[in-house]
């Protein structure tokens, strides 16, 4: 049966490509004489109301309504994306009435998640929206795919959005001049960074890029698996047939995928030949289990047929005619030698060829690590990867470079010293945290204080299973949380969960990173699965334990969960059976060999069910995924910070079972003869680190009248100012941007560099020690009321003062700093108490008296008693955070960031115009033993605490918006440079 009403929405919505527009209007023209009373909004209205689930026209307006939300510039609305009042723009320009509006608001929600967040030059405005519609055959099936696939709207919005975000910062494909862009792309570890490049791939394509490279790993597993995807959503059963007939078995003897339990369903297709369907083939250069090889068809296979032979390929009459070429390339040395050896052939066409070269995984490999001290005079050294990705963009001087990571601090970002090949001189892209993924703050309590009471349901009690001298190794634990696991994911299936992401169930162990210890550990992990007496009542008793004290305890309620473990009983036996399938629960993969990423049982695509143990090293590449990964036994002791992140296999999308997921990690692992190491904590410091960055960069990435606050060969010595780690690889190289000034106003500054030396904290207490003197006896009580407004609260008392901004700003000129140089460009912004500065005439000192499980009251100097808390420095030296989440409410709202509430009556109180509030914590660290052994008759020693504060200047009054940080530029010859050589 036709349905009328959602084919005139179809054709009404089509029209309206540049923005929404009147619909009845538009309707009116566009409708058959016969059908009139669908232009009538009532019965729109109706359909939506009454619409279940899977109904084509709510679907049609959830896409458009959804896109429209996102549109980053939008000429018919002044009003920011992602809001209410773009919405309200929206349905004010369609003409739509309010009880339209709100039974589409019910169907379809403002999709308010963040969107990319983007550091880059002012982009050419050569790919707009209107030019991305008119060319978009192989995006628009790609998305087609992915909705078919499950994505919701919203999802796949969000990616057009973030791919969009990149191929318009590339370079116009038929611009005249050669430009070769380069960016880099920042995602999570395990959060969808292939979706993101297909995209990008897809709308470049369309776009006029002809040549495409993908570096894909340097297994050719890996490097398969990325043609498999490639090939199945976006190059389609069309591209990789080539005319063969699909019928008859002698045309498809030497094309792949013929062994594939996916091919052809789910592999995209174009409805036939795309070049007979007014758009252009993909031709492939590699297969499945082919990587590149010198070429079959020789230099024939890139070369270009021009309908214009006097006009270069990248004139529009030739461009848009042309095939294109794609390739997915091992990072191996020998494979992109025989890709330079052929493209060296191809002689003064390269020129013309609009490319792009996608390095997944870019920190891997593709950085030159040489050590430049060794460098000759004038002369770049390079290893061997990263000097062919040199000669293949001077080979292309129309190839734009697009790295990806999910590593913030890659070599390829922080240590620009070899500026002149991949730094991402153009722009910079951090990709937003994906709905349902499972990441930093899923494991780690990042905004709680050492003085914070443990909630059950926290982060770390939910997930974390501590490894301690007092525990025992709980290996066996381990193994028993695993068959657990996997018992409740066939109990859920069995209780009408989808089983799709039950398919495979997999435990990490990395506990050594010896290869001839591996088979030991798989040896000695397998003895103790055999001997566990699953079957045995011991063991029944054993899991019913640990169900009961670990995971009915932290079960989501919107899963089905058993009551008792007889109602589990049954699954158990099936789920060890999943798991002893092939004879062994365990397998090993230490290597960097294929054979080592071939085994039949470790094949998450083509084998059936993978349910087992893997125990391996950092071989475990990055790239591979191991899927359903559920309980992780982690014990490798190591410092680096890059060898900690890539093995946070963790993360990932856990639907159905993120509740499951269980890290048994050590947490006083031995280190040297007397030291031990809590991994737990030392990786939760690298994740403070990368939660910085993206907050930094997402902060500055606000254009100011137009033009950015920070363009990327900026970042370095931004990021190096929040990160003291970060510096310059060599000696004579400096950062050619210099940080001046950081302003905050109404944003909170917490300085966690403190020094250590004893005379430096004598010095800091006794600068502090006139502003103690001034505090008030009495303590006032502030109130932290709940953010969902539903009457709960918590009281605080606090010793206060108020500071005039001089005397503040003398205290912090005073103080010793662990790293004066990162506290540098905030006092510059103190020094200014001006409008356009910090505009703060005086501050309000807050000393929260706590009574946490850790603090006591001491005499500080001649202060009156205060009390002390404890904070601990992470494996970096600093602390992780020192303000309570609990304290800042009040203060928000005396600094004007938050309105006034009478249950808050002293912050009212307090409150003015121009003032600001400083939570000042005497510290004492855990290193010197606990607060209370370290007070004596009622003092503390100024030498054993650490004076810590975080501050909120006054909210700006003035309307202009100014950037947040002022730069100075070393070297104002070489502006857009990040690295200058110093001699």
């Amino acid at each position: 049966m036709t349905d009328h009403l959602f084919n005139l929405h179809g054709d009404v919505l089509a029209a309206m490509r540049r923005g929404p527009k009147h619909f009845t209007k538009l309707a009116f023209v566009l409708t058959e004489a016969d059908e009139p009373a669908d232009t009538e909004l009532s019965h729109f209205r109706d359909r939506i109301i009454a619409a279940g689930p899977g109904d084509e026209l709510t679907a049609l307006w959830h896409r458009t309504l959804t896109g429209w939300d996102l549109t980053e510039q939008a000429d018919w609305s002044a009003a920011p994306p992602r809001t209410d009042e773009r919405r309200a723009d929206t349905y004010t320009r369609l003409g739509f009435g309010a009880d339209l509006r709100k039974a589409l608001d019910h169907a379809v929600p403002v999709f308010k998640e963040p969107g990319p967040t983007i550091i880059s030059r002012t982009p050419t405005s050569w790919y707009s929206r209107d030019t991305a519609a008119a060319r978009s055959f192989y995006w628009n099936s790609y998305e087609q795919l992915l909705r078919r696939k499950g994505w919701s709207d919203a999802a796949v919005s969000s990616l057009d959005e973030a791919s969009h975000a990149v191929v318009e910062r590339l370079a116009d494909p038929t611009r005249a001049e050669a430009y070769g862009a380069r960016g880099l792309v920042v995602g999570y570890v395990q959060s969808g960074k292939t979706a993101n490049f297909t995209g990008v791939t897809a709308k470049a394509i369309d776009a006029g890029y002809r040549l495409v490279i993908v570096l894909g790993g340097t297994l050719n597993l890996l490097r398969g698996q990325t043609q498999r995807r490639l090939d199945m959503e976006l190059i389609g059963q069309e591209n990789i047939l080539r005319g063969a007939d699909p019928s008859d078995p002698d045309a498809l003897i030497d094309i792949d995928y013929q062994d594939d339990e996916d091919w052809p369903a789910k592999f995209v297709s174009h409805g036939g030949r795309p070049s007979t369907r007014g758009a252009f083939d993909i031709e492939r250069l590699t297969t499945r289990d082919d990587d590149y090889k010198s070429l079959a068809t020789g230099i024939r296979a890139l070369e270009f047929d021009k309908q214009v032979r006097t006009q270069p390929l990248h004139a529009p009459d030739n461009l848009h005619r042309a095939a294109a070429r794609v390739m997915v390339v091992k990072k191996n040395k020998s494979v992109l030698a025989k890709l330079i050896k052929d493209l060296k052939k191809i002689g003064p066409l390269l020129s013309e060829i609009p490319a792009l070269i996608i390095d997944d995984e870019s920190d891997q490999a593709s950085v030159n690590t040489t050590d430049p001290k060794k460098w000759e005079e004038g002369k770049v050294a390079r290893t061997a990867i990263n000097g062919q990705i040199s000669q293949l963009l001077g080979l292309l001087p129309r190839a734009q470079y697009v790295g990806y990571t999910a590593t913030p601090f890659a070599n390829v970002f922080v240590d620009p010293g070899d500026g002149e090949d991949i730094f991402p001189r153009d722009f910079l892209i951090s990709l937003p945290r994906p709905t349902g993924y499972m990441g930093v703050q899923d494991f780690h309590d990042l905004d709680r204080t050492d003085d914070s009471a443990t909630g059950t349901g926290t982060a770390e009690e939910s997930h974390i299973r501590g490894i301690y001298e007092d525990t025992g190794d709980r290996l066996q634990e381990a193994l028993d949380a695993f068959l657990l696991t996997g018992a409740l994911k066939l109990y859920r299936a069995a209780n009408g969960v989808p089983d799709g992401p039950f398919r495979h169930h997999t435990m990490l162990v990395h506990e050594s990173v010896r290869m001839a210890e591996h088979a030991a550990l798989a040896l000695r992990i397998s003895s103790l699965w055999h001997e566990a007496a699953y079957t045995s009542q011991e063991g029944h008793d054993r899991l019913a334990a640990l169900l009961a004290s670990d995971f009915q305890r932290f079960a989501d309620d919107g899963l089905p969960t058993p009551t008792s473990y007889e109602d589990l009983k049954q699954h158990v036996f099936r789920a060890r059976q999943l798991i002893n399938s092939g004879g062994t629960p365990v397998i090993v993969v230490n290597g960097d060999t294929e054979r080592d990423y071939a085994q039949p049982d470790l094949d998450f695509d083509r084998t059936p069910n993978v349910w087992k143990i893997l125990v391996g090293g950092t071989k475990l590449s990055r790239g591979f995924t191991v899927e359903g990964l559920t309980v992780t036994y982690y014990r490798r002791k190591t410092q680096q910070a890059d060898t900690l992140m890539q093995m946070g296999r963790w993360f990932g999308f856990r639907p159905g079972y993120r509740d499951l997921v269980r890290l048994y990690i050590g947490r006083e692992e031995p280190m040297g003869k007397s030291k031990t190491v809590d991994l737990y904590e030392a990786f939760e410091a690298i994740c403070r680190d990368e939660e910085t960055f993206r907050a930094q960069l997402t902060r500055y990435a606000a254009l100011v009248d137009g033009k950015p606050q920070v363009t990327p060969a900026q970042i370095p010595p931004l990021v190096s100012q929040h990160l003291s780690w970060i510096k310059p690889s060599a000696r004579n190289k400096m950062f050619n941007a210099e940080l001046v000034e950081i302003r905050s106003p109404g944003e909170w500054v917490e300085p966690t560099a403190y020094p250590t030396d004893a005379t430096d904290l004598r010095h800091n207490s006794e600068v502090w020690l006139p502003a103690l003197e001034a505090l008030n006896v009495d303590p006032t009580v502030f109130v932290t009321l709940s953010e969902n407004d539903r009457g709960s609260y918590t009281r605080y008392p606090a010793k206060t003062a108020v500071l005039p901004h001089s005397q503040l700003l003398d205290i912090m000129s005073s103080l010793t700093w662990g790293r004066p140089d990162l506290f540098a460009p905030h006092l510059a912004y103190l020094k200014d108490p001006s409008d356009s500065g910090c505009a703060t005439d005086d501050w309000v000192l807050v000393l929260p008296q706590t009574s946490g499980r850790t603090s006591v009251e001491a005499r500080i100097g001649g202060s009156g008693p205060l009390t002390l808390v404890q904070r601990k420095r992470n494996a970096r030296g600093v602390f992780n955070r020192i303000s309570g989440m609990a304290h800042r409410q009040s203060a928000e709202r005396i600094a004007g960031l938050h309105p006034l509430s009478e249950e808050d009556p002293f912050a009212t109180q307090f409150h003015q115009q121009r003032r600001g509030v400083v939570l000042l914590y005497p510290v004492v660290d855990p290193e010197l033993g606990a607060p209370a052994d370290v007070v004596a008759r009622g003092h503390i020693d100024p030498a054993k605490v650490v004076m810590a504060a975080a501050f909120i200047p006054a909210v700006s009054q003035t309307a202009k918006q100014i950037p947040f940080v002022r730069f100075r530029t070393i070297d104002s010859s070489r502006d857009g440079e990040a690295i200058v050589t110093t001699g």
